[in-house]
């Protein structure tokens, strides 16, 4: 559980602060996708938009929760004291 909080919480924040940014930046309603206009709702754009970002944000958190495991966890040694 602890992994799963250590992978979506930052990850969720930080897709908030892209989200902002990026919809500061660029007007929902000139967004096209595939080469064709994009017509939903604004919150609905707003909506898949942030958990878009929160997807790509959480492979990131993941990617370095996954590098970050040690030898023994890798190997599935049992740790002897």
């Amino acid at each position: 559980m602890q992994k799963l909080i250590q992978i979506l919480w930052p990850s969720f924040l930080v897709a908030g602060v892209v989200e902002a940014i990026f919809f500061t930046v660029i007007n929902p309603r000139e967004l096209y996708f595939f080469g064709s206009p994009v017509h939903l709702d604004m919150l609905a754009t707003y909506s898949i938009g942030f958990f878009a970002f929160w997807l790509i944000c959480a492979a990131s958190s993941l990617t370095t929760v996954y590098f970050q495991r040690t030898a023994s966890e890798i190997n599935h040694l049992e740790v002897k004291q």
